[in-house]
């Protein structure tokens, strides 16, 4: 379980440090930073998948990422004397994301190439990567580095070189892992890769969920939904079938689910009280629909460590809301979760949960920080110098 993540320099992001839970509600008003948070929880995902680069150049690259405030914001600054403005850059360019939990750490430091270096002046390099054991980077606790194009790890007999030629634009996390001389590399990869990410979920009428769809076993629900009666068969057959059947009558009572099997392709239909017939998905509300999906998404029989939700509210009645936060709260007893929402409905739902952990976000001057933090409740986090 993540109990620390970290981001420094990333949009809005300059300097923060947010504890998790096992069930956390990101919360703020519009513009604070919940959409960057969230997105640079991806591009940590992306670096065991070998596409933090990419993701970050079809976000407009580096520059585009890069807080756009000064270095420093002086406490004159802050205390109104004096208006805001550039000052000459002292430190180094560098947008640097971070999780920490009770088993293991890992950070990655990007910038820009040296003038002249390279073609791909605007592509972000990867400077330094770093993992260790337990919640705080310290020498004692590494496991294994990257600076530059050397990677090391760490075993009984001291450190070994794994590489002294990894490319800027990949990451020892997708790249440098074998079993033998770098395990909790590998574990690391692993548990990085099975994160999931759920964003607005299609429900026009030419979703995928929508039409009948090749029916093979679906533990994990794909992020467009096109295989939601697939996963609701799987769910069926070897997960909480109970759970199913509880969660779609919590959201529309005297309901039931149904599967048509046609040629190897699966239909979802929907039986309701007082019709004749069942609907199939091309019938019912993009709000059902949607709900529907969340079932899917949230019973799956192979639950992940990690599990980010970005306003899961959309298009739902708030009627259906108090019936999602307790589907996410049966999640969270599985997996982390993370939910990013500004929809009062679903905060104060969820905030009625004891296991919620609700973290505000707010803006100081163009910077996100978190509601209430200080230096007394906030982790232990150090940034590491290059």
């Amino acid at each position: 379980m993540l109990d620390i993540l970290a981001i420094a320099n990333y949009r809005s992001l300059r300097d923060i440090v947010v504890p998790l839970k096992k069930l956390n509600l990101i919360t703020g008003a519009n513009g604070t930073g919940k959409s960057s948070l969230y997105r640079a929880l991806l591009l940590l995902a992306d670096t065991a998948q070998g596409r933090v680069v990419p993701s970050l150049a079809r976000e407009g690259g580096l520059t585009s990422t890069l807080w756009a405030g000064p270095e420093r914001i002086a406490a004159s600054v802050r205390r109104g004397e004096h208006a805001v403005e550039g000052t000459v850059r002292k430190g180094r360019v560098n947008l640097q994301l971070g999780f920490a939990g009770s088993e293991y750490g890992y950070l990655i430091d990007l910038g820009l190439p040296k003038p002249g270096e390279s073609a791909f002046s605007l592509d972000p390099q990867i400077k330094q990567e770093f993992v260790w054991h337990g919640p705080v980077l310290r020498p004692a606790a590494l496991l294994a580095d990257r600076k530059a194009s050397l990677v090391r790890s760490r075993s009984a007999d001291g450190w070994q070189v794994i590489t002294d030629s990894l490319s800027p634009a990949e990451s020892m996390m997708s790249l440098v892992v074998d079993p033998r001389q770098s395990p909790e590399l590998l574990f690391l990869r692993e548990s990085i890769r099975a994160w999931r990410f759920y964003d607005h979920f299609r429900t026009d009428a030419e979703a995928p969920a929508r039409s009948p769809q090749l029916g093979t076993y679906t533990p994990i629900l794909v992020n467009d939904g096109a295989d939601l009666a697939a996963a609701i068969q799987t769910i069926r057959e070897i997960g909480d079938a109970e759970a199913l059947r509880t969660a779609v009558e919590d959201a529309f009572p005297k309901s039931q689910l149904d599967i048509e099997v046609n040629a190897g392709r699966f239909t979802l239909l929907m039986r309701q009280q007082g019709l004749l017939r069942s609907l199939s998905m091309a019938e019912v509300s993009d709000g059902t629909l949607r709900f529907l999906l969340w079932i899917a998404a949230l019973l799956t029989p192979r639950p992940p460590e990690l599990m980010v939700l970005n306003e899961p509210e959309t298009s739902l009645h708030p009627d259906l809301i108090p019936a999602l936060a307790r589907l996410i709260v049966r999640c969270s007893d599985r997996c982390q979760m993370v939910i990013v929402s500004h929809a009062k409905p679903l905060i104060d739902a969820l905030h009625a949960q004891p296991e919620c952990h609700a973290i505000v976000l707010e803006k100081d001057f163009g910077e996100t920080k978190v509601s209430g933090a200080n230096r007394l409740n906030t982790p232990t986090w150090h940034w590491p110098q290059r």
